[in-house]
């Protein structure tokens, strides 16, 4: 009598309950794709015990099978083999599932060189990276003595100038120059007479030793601490002009913070090394306390000079706003310059250290179930901005910052071009790109807080931008119009209809945009999950 294998309920042959030529199907099934090393023996295995194992002689197909027990047998094996491949979809599923799960959510940061960019950046860091900020804290004390002294040295720039101007304008035997000023930002007929005294030659001699200080810290912080004041591109886009040429390579460096050639690399430079010599740190100590014994020396002098009121008239007239520039301090020189002084959260959102080439930070995100989130600082001179295309073709979302107090200022690198129209060219671009055609583009029409001071003080908008027309010259009706005209280049230019995203923001105002990131992060995650098709 002829004997058959049974069927088990999971459709598997059976013989005496041991599994055997169908277990080793199933296993080489679902291993084959993650381990293939593990397939192949498993495959050995099995042919052996085909040739010599007696289990596998006992469950072969009888030589006098019936037709029914065959077509029963071969039903049990196409079974077992579905259930094996449904298994190796589920792995597939699942693997594809956790891919995107990690995928980490890419935000680009756009902008013209002092458009706010690193300081947003820092808000970032500074509400979901805590212990790098703690970290770093000490680092930016040295950046803010550099914007401190950049800012002395500037005031005794425009002072040394006016005074030689002066000289020839010395009565003999007096020691108060009476000088009516011929400055190019004068108002004709409306000569200002400026009253420089002995005073005023001393401030000039006691700060002299900043300029060594300024030397000094520009080499401890590397090229970063340079300011670009030239420029070879002469176009505002020249990441356009790529065509079909291959896109720059990204950094591939692969931890928490990486830099190429940012504003993280100099605070490396700074911060103390587990593997640093001590001798070296000695060094870098006693640098310190040499800049710091200067500064605390030229303190009071930088404070009578700063609140001279001849020095005050001088800068008003020449209209020169120092306070309006990144990493003003002249107005804390009392607190800052102290042996024991530690730079406030404020402080280095404030700080200003220029951005070269592409910066990544990673920082996680605790309320986002822990999602890594990769953020990149791009270089916003005009030179800088041909990296940035290399970043376009994976990134979530663009913040794209526009500072709207600069209508009446040029770029630093060519003073030919002013920021305003600069930006513009910017966004235009950015809207028309059909790489981005997709992503996610938020506006944060930047240092509302400067453009409202501007105003406070009499400047005229239609002066500076003809099509303002007769509107009224308030802060609010000046944010609305750049709104609405932002707006339509993003309606007239994007490939595809967008929704518009946009926030008035004064980064430097950690509060105000704390709380102006958290509704941007939501939008971003949403979008990201979105993609992803996990929502």
């Amino acid at each position: 009598m002829c004997r058959t294998a049974p069927i088990d309920p999971f459709g598997r042959l059976s013989f005496g309950g041991v599994t055997i030529h169908l277990l080793f199907s199933c296993l080489y099934h679902s291993f084959h794709l993650r381990y293939p090393l593990v397939s192949v023996i498993i495959l050995l295995v099995t042919m052996r015990i085909s040739v010599e194992d007696p289990l596998t002689l006992a469950i072969a197909p009888p030589k006098d099978e019936t037709p029914e027990e065959k077509e029963t047998r071969e039903q049990a094996e196409i079974e077992a083999r579905r259930i094996s491949e449904a298994i190796d979809e589920q792995i597939r599923q699942e693997r594809t599932a956790l891919k995107k799960k990690k995928k980490s959510v890419k935000v680009l940061l756009l902008g013209q060189s002092e458009s706010g960019k690193s300081a947003t950046l820092k808000n970032f860091q500074l509400q979901h990276a805590r212990r790098e900020w703690a970290e770093e804290r000490a680092s930016w004390r040295a950046v803010i003595y550099l914007n401190l002294v950049r800012n002395i040295i500037r005031v005794l720039d425009i002072l040394g100038r006016e005074m030689s101007l002066a000289e020839g304008e010395k009565r003999p035997g007096s020691t108060v120059i009476e000088y009516l000023s011929d400055s190019d930002d004068e108002t004709a007929g409306h000569g200002i007479v400026y009253h420089f005294s002995d005073k005023h030659r001393f401030m000039q001699r006691r700060l002299g030793p900043l300029r060594s200080i300024q030397s000094d810290l520009e080499n401890k912080l590397g090229p970063e601490s340079q300011e670009v004041r030239s420029t070879t591109s002469i176009s505002a886009t020249p990441f356009d002009s790529l065509g079909s040429q291959p896109l720059p390579k990204r950094p591939s460096r692969d931890f928490g913070i990486n830099s190429t050639n940012g504003w993280k690399s100099a605070l490396e430079k700074l911060r103390p090394s587990v593997v640093a010599s001590a001798r070296l740190q000695r060094r870098n100590d006693s640098d310190h306390n040499e800049i710091t014994d200067v500064l605390v020396a030229c303190k009071e002098t930088m404070s009578d000079l700063w609140q001279d009121p001849v020095v005050q008239q001088v800068l008003s007239h020449r209209k020169t706003k120092i306070e309006d520039s990144p990493g003003f301090f002249l107005d804390d020189i009392d607190r800052i310059i102290s042996y024991d002084y530690e730079p406030s959260d404020n402080d280095i959102v404030r700080a200003r250290l220029r951005t070269v080439g592409v910066q990544e930070h990673k920082v996680v995100m605790d309320d986002s179930n822990g999602k890594e989130w990769l953020l990149y600082d791009v270089g916003g001179t005009r030179s800088s901005r041909v990296a940035w295309a290399s970043y376009f073709d994976d990134v979530d979302a663009i913040i794209f910052l526009c500072p709207i107090s600069c209508f009446d200022e040029q770029l630093r690198e060519d003073r030919r071009i002013n920021r305003l129209e600069d930006s513009y060219l910017l966004w235009k671009s950015v809207c028309s790109s059909r790489t981005l055609a997709k992503t996610e583009i938020i506006l944060f029409l930047n240092k509302c807080d400067i453009l409202h001071n501007k105003i406070k003080r009499g400047l005229c908008i239609k002066d500076h931008i003809p099509s303002y027309g007769s509107r009224k010259n308030d802060t609010i009706t000046v944010m609305r119009y750049f709104q609405q005209h932002f707006k339509e280049i993003s309606k007239q230019y994007s490939p595809e209809p967008r929704p518009f995203f946009i926030h008035f923001t004064s980064v430097i105002d950690t509060k105000a945009t704390a709380a102006t990131l958290s509704v941007v992060e939501e939008s971003i995650l949403r979008t990201h999950l979105r993609n992803a098709d996990l929502l």
